[in-house]
């Protein structure tokens, strides 16, 4: 039974084939069409998954939208009956077109994306947040489960508590719009100059460098938290309900002055208000796990999905307080894994299908989209002429590897599948050395062209966690953060220094740790632990370093550039290695060096879009 999930037209569209209840295929479209965060009908996606299985569209037994329509428009219209009349042309020009023209005929577009629907001819639809819970819940590895999901909006929810067991789901509280915990983290994250939706991560990782001095002013004027976790906004300090911006003049006045202005400088202000709502986040996060505890009293474990299941940072929180022995998080927990989602919730409660669990998780590591096999690699490289080395073995490949990293060189890798989620787990990914103290800020700004203040993860052989992390347990798919051990300049006090000097790159610079490339500037890091089992080319890596350095971890980013998707393709792979300053590209098992690369080769990006 091929089952095809389907997430499109909010942000971050993807698809998902599932045979059997097991995941084949799984991919955003912005990685074909290279625009980041791609809400298109997911064409490129949907074509890859079928291929993988090898498979038409008239074999699919059904396909399934990870949200509801009829909900959706009814929320639109009820929002557009509350709102002021003045507000009502603003709101029907923001959504009216988006609504009518493509999410309410969803599936006769689809139709002509796919050529049918499945064997029962109609489009299947879940509502937004059972999506969120089914792709926390399914691939796990319990047999049950406390089930939290928390983002901007569904259809009406914002957050649900829930409890899965055997192949059931259910829905135990829910919160409603305009109540959101993620439109509030996203009021913040927009009005310190980041984007909506895709900037909440930079919001995560500039709170560190400010003190939660407006902790108490949020909590009095913008949310009141219960005790149970539920909570309510004062929307007279926002706008996002009538289809304007995110926040009002009320709110700026709150906070003692308009929005930063993208790209100008962050001022202790932003820092400040992004460690305030964070600390607010993870309050009401802690607070809904231990509702859902007492919910759920029978089962020990805990799973999460929606947009802000994705702050590692709450999420190491909620680990190290202990309210559940066991925590697994969808390493795609945005509306990308609503596809995903949807298709299994089809499988298990529609179809009626039984759910069997061997205590391990479904996931295949979130490696599941395309590749490329070696002969593809070497026609790719003899058609365009590129010079490379190819080695016989991937220990050899691997030892070499290591001494290029511990000579300072930074590394592009593209090898087997690409990672189904925002972050790469080793096979689309840059590696690079983490004892440099200059490696955030030259891969900062030198590779990635982003923000300096913006931390880089480790990836850690799984034996050696305890030598440089306080995190138990694992951690594949970088959603936990833990502290670094093996500290230097304990008696560095980030705050006191900022607020003598904003300059932020000169505290980045400083050595933290034995690690310092992915020591974060309060001792965190947000950690990715790795097996033989779970990737078996970045264990060689790690472990020849290891052998080597004696150190069995390496800085891991996303392969990729500001404004551009993580690459998906060996052309996407050799642009991205050429148009930064990354010495050596691995495709598989060919090495290529830059400074062996023909000097002719177009640069292509000549500036880096906002993202």
């Amino acid at each position: 039974m091929y089952i095809l999930g389907v997430s499109a037209l909010y942000h971050d569209s993807a698809a998902v084939l599932i045979k059997d209840g097991e995941i084949i295929a799984a991919a955003q479209e912005e990685r074909f069409t290279r625009i980041k965060h791609d809400a298109s009908i997911p064409e490129n996606a949907i074509r890859y998954c079928l291929n993988e299985a090898k498979i038409e569209a008239e074999d699919l037994e059904a396909v399934v939208y990870y949200d509801d329509p009829v909900l959706m428009l009814d929320r639109f219209l009820s929002n557009l009956i509350s709102v002021k009349e003045e507000d009502v042309s603003c709101l029907l020009d923001y959504s009216f077109e988006s609504i009518f023209r493509d999410k309410m005929w969803i599936a006769e577009n689809l139709k002509q994306v796919i050529g049918g629907l499945g064997k029962r001819g109609k489009l299947l639809v879940s509502k937004h947040h059972m999506s969120h819970a089914a792709s926390a819940f399914y691939p796990s590895p319990f047999d049950c489960a406390a089930i939290i999901t928390v983002d901007g909006v569904g259809e009406w929810n914002t957050t649900t508590l829930g409890y899965g067991s055997g192949n059931k789901i259910t829905i135990l509280k829910e919160l409603n719009y305009p109540h959101s915990l993620g439109l509030l983290y996203s009021a913040f994250t927009y009005f310190c100059g980041f984007k909506v939706n895709y900037g909440d991560y930079k919001l995560m990782g500039l709170a560190p460098y400010g003190e939660p001095v407006y902790y108490d002013l949020i909590k009095k004027e913008l949310i009141d938290v219960k005790e149970d976790g539920s909570f309510r906004l004062n929307l007279e300090y926002f706008d996002f309900q009538n289809g304007r911006s995110m926040t009002n003049e009320k709110f700026a006045q709150l906070f003692g002055g308009s929005r930063r202005e993208p790209e100008s400088t962050i001022t202790n202000r932003e820092m400040n208000m992004a460690a305030s709502v964070q600390k607010v986040v993870e309050e009401v996060i802690e607070k809904l796990a231990i509702t859902a505890r007492s919910l759920t009293k029978q089962c020990d474990n805990l799973v999460m999905a929606g947009g802000v299941a994705l702050n590692c940072v709450a999420n190491g929180v909620l680990r190290r307080k202990n309210i559940f022995k066991n925590i697994w998080i969808q390493p795609a927990a945005g509306d990308a894994g609503g596809a995903l989602g949807s298709a299994m919730l089809a499988y298990y409660s529609t179809y009626g299908m039984q759910r069997t669990n061997n205590g391990r998780d479904k996931q295949k590591g979130s490696l599941l989209g395309p590749e490329y096999k070696t002969d593809e690699i070497q026609t790719f490289l003899d058609r365009n002429g590129y010079n490379f080395h190819k080695y016989n073995t991937v220990d050899e490949l691997c030892r070499k590897l290591a001494e290029e990293l511990d000579a300072q060189k930074i590394i592009g890798v593209i090898t087997g599948r690409m990672e189904f989620g925002p972050r790469a787990l080793g096979n689309r990914s840059i590696i690079a050395d983490p004892r440099s103290r200059e490696m955030q800020a030259k891969l900062n700004i030198s590779i990635k062209h982003r923000e300096s203040f913006r931390p880089f993860a480790p990836i850690v052989l799984k034996e050696a966690l305890d030598q440089f992390f306080d995190l138990e347990g694992d951690s594949p798919y970088m959603l936990f953060c833990g502290n670094v051990k093996n500290r230097c300049n304990t008696d560095f006090n980030v705050h006191e220094q900022l607020r003598e000097n904003t300059d932020m790159l000169s505290i980045i610079n400083m050595k933290r740790s034995d690690i310092p490339a992915v020591t974060h500037i309060d001792y965190s890091a947000r950690i990715q632990t790795v097996t033989e089992e779970s990737n078996d080319f970045l264990y060689r890596i790690l472990k020849s370093f290891e052998e080597r350095t004696g150190c069995g971890v390496l800085v891991n980013t996303s392969f990729n550039v500001r404004g551009e998707p993580i690459v998906c393709s060996l052309e996407d792979a050799y642009d991205c290695f050429m148009n930064t300053d990354m010495d050596i590209l691995v495709m598989g098992e060919y090495l290529l060096y830059k400074q062996e690369q023909e000097k002719g080769y177009e640069i292509r990006r000549k500036s880096y879009e906002l993202d």
